[in-house]
């Protein structure tokens, strides 16, 4: 019986205690994870031989982690999870919004990473892939602008519908406070990012009363938040 030959995943990080923990959790995981220390080294890795995966860091001698993501969008859609060291650097990331699939802020639990590698992964399958694709737990109506979570009622206001409308067309996207109020409160003109985290705390309370075990909104200190797929429910 063959096998399917691991998944390559590429490691673009120059602090070299970090590239190595990464490594050795992505081989534990069953990944074959490649390194490189810099972003011209890692541009042309990813349009030679693309990998599963890149983990890109966005700080990198020879050519910052911003400038490789540009590049490799002009004709490469490979997943892209960048590392970041500071809170501004995704604000730019969301701002400039360039394709990446999803945003991880360092200093980070290597468990939480591979996760997130996962997630990622899943999303990029063929067959799974669908722009509005919710997870299957979670039902939106939205002719009656209602949802349900594990086939048990939500209970939404409109603005708590078109927040968790706008998350879970995008399940481990990272929004912005400021784009989610765009979005939704766009004829609103006294609302502000409080309103929008007012509503998003309604929304995770909700969320929690019918599925404690799993945390379907979470925060991105400092940036905004991103619906969790739940395993096995998508």
């Amino acid at each position: 019986m063959r096998t399917q030959p691991p998944q390559t995943i590429l490691v673009v990080e120059d602090e070299p205690d970090i590239a190595s923990v990464l490594v050795d959790y992505l081989r534990h995981e069953g990944f074959a994870p490649q390194h490189v220390d810099n972003g011209t080294a890692a541009l042309d890795c990813i349009l030679r031989q693309p990998p599963a995966l890149v983990l890109l860091d966005v700080m990198l001698p020879g050519r910052d982690g911003i400038s490789v993501l540009q590049a490799v969008r002009q004709h490469s859609q490979v997943p892209i999870i960048m590392l970041t060291a500071r809170v501004e650097e995704v604000d730019r990331l969301l701002g400039l919004d360039l394709g990446a699939d999803d945003y991880i802020c360092k200093p980070f639990s290597p468990r939480e990473v591979m996760a997130r590698v996962h997630t990622v992964l899943r999303r990029s399958l063929p067959s799974l892939s669908n722009a509005h694709a919710v997870p299957r737990a979670l039902v939106l109506d939205r002719d009656n602008r209602s949802a349900s979570l594990h086939g048990q009622a939500l209970n939404l206001t409109a603005k708590e519908f078109e927040l968790l409308r706008v998350l879970a067309a995008s399940p481990g996207r990272v929004f912005a406070r400021s784009q989610l109020l765009d979005s939704v409160y766009s004829d609103d003109l006294e609302a502000n990012q409080r309103a929008v985290d007012s509503h998003i705390k309604n929304l995770r309370r909700k969320c929690a009363a019918i599925d404690p075990d799993h945390e379907w909104i979470r925060s991105v200190y400092g940036v905004g938040f991103v619906l969790e797929e739940k395993p096995g429910d998508c």
